[in-house]
This record gives C-alpha cells, sequence and structure tokens, in this order.
C-alpha cells in the first residue's frame, strides 16, 4: 500500500510543479510517440490474445492480466496505420481512461521522460482534424507526437454519453442550470464529451 501512495504522491507533485512524465514508445515506423504516464498502469509484453466476435476491427483480442479480463488495442491500426505484425515481440500498455481499464498494443517501449508542460505544444495547424495527436514536443532533437487517447477510445469504443435519470432528480441536477463550469482537458474528445454531458444535465 505505501508503494501506491507513494506514487500518487510523486504524480501529485509533479502536477504542482508544471511537470509531466511521459512514457515513449514506437509503433511500427521511425516515429516516436508519448501517452502520459498518469494514466498508464503497467507496460508488458505481449500475452497471448483470444479473438472476440463482433469486436471494433482495432480489437486484436481480450487477455487475461492479473484475473482480468482485458481489451488489447491496436494502436496502430487505430490511428490508421497498419496493423502491427510479430505480436510476441510487442508490448502492451495497460492504461484507464474513462473509467476503462484497456491495453494499447505498441511495437516497443523506450522510456519514461520527464518533461515541463511548457515543452509540450499544440499540434501543428496544417495537419487538419482528422489526427490523433493531443500535442507534440521535442526530446533530444526529435519529435514526439503525443496520441489523443481520448479520441481513439470514442471511436474504438464509444461510451454513452447519457446522463441517467437517477442523477437528473438529484439536487445536483436540479441546481446545474445556476452554476458555470469550466472544461480542461488536453484532447478536444474529451472536452465535447464532458460538455455534451453537462448540456445533458442543463
Amino acid at each position: 500500500m505505501a508503494g501506491v501512495l507513494d506514487s500518487v504522491n510523486q504524480r501529485t507533485q509533479l502536477v504542482g510543479q508544471n511537470r509531466l512524465e511521459l512514457l515513449l514508445f514506437r509503433l511500427d515506423d521511425k516515429q516516436l510517440y508519448g501517452i502520459n504516464v498518469f494514466k498508464v498502469k503497467e507496460v508488458l509484453q505481449c500475452p497471448r490474445l483470444t479473438l472476440m466476435p463482433k469486436s471494433s476491427p482495432v480489437v486484436r483480442g481480450v487477455a487475461n492480466i492479473r484475473g482480468s479480463t482485458l481489451s488489447i488495442l491496436d494502436l496502430s491500426l487505430a490511428t490508421g496505420k497498419p496493423a502491427l505484425e510479430d505480436l510476441s515481440n510487442s508490448f502492451v500498455i495497460i492504461a484507464e481512461y474513462n473509467t476503462q481499464v484497456l491495453g494499447f498494443l505498441v511495437r516497443s517501449v523506450e522510456r519514461i521522460v520527464n518533461m515541463n508542460w511548457a515543452d509540450i505544444l499544440p499540434p501543428p495547424s496544417g495537419v487538419g482534424r482528422d489526427h490523433y495527436l493531443t500535442a507534440v514536443t521535442h526530446i533530444d532533437n526529435q519529435m514526439v507526437e503525443i496520441i489523443d487517447v481520448e479520441k481513439v477510445l470514442a471511436e474504438a469504443a464509444p461510451m454513452s454519453e447519457v446522463v441517467s435519470m437517477e442523477v437528473l432528480g438529484t439536487a445536483a441536477g436540479t441546481r446545474a442550470a445556476s452554476c458555470k463550469v469550466l472544461v480542461v482537458d488536453d484532447s478536444s474528445v474529451a472536452r465535447k464529451q464532458v460538455v455534451r454531458c453537462l448540456q445533458n444535465l442543463g
């Protein structure tokens, strides 16, 4: 338990210092990608996958990991690139987003780097709207593309944004119309999801 609390304290201190940690990885090309370590639970060699009928094309299968059955998404396929091959030499990044725990299949995992938020830049303006980047940065004179995981998940495993009648009927729901809410997230998809939920609350 102490190890978990130390890890949480470490992450909290990073935020307080305007810093973050990125897990760097590669897909099937030379490009270096990053994902915020804050959401990462662990990284492991790709386990044996079981195919699931009628699942999303980007879901390569499910795996039993520490007593839980997790979907494993091919991050290369999900971002419009060819599927990863040679799964036995690939890795899975276990992460938690939107209360879902799942795995992202990647070719290789490089290292964790500690960054200042001032060094994290928005994607170039000319890349259009169909990209999967939430930001970019430079490490050792190489561009690192930071993946918009919320966009990947919204397309591969969309979640309902309907607010239940139980919530709408509570005092919180009735007071919602008089509140002002500032929605902040580095993912435009996540911001839109939160806004739609709040709009359903009135």
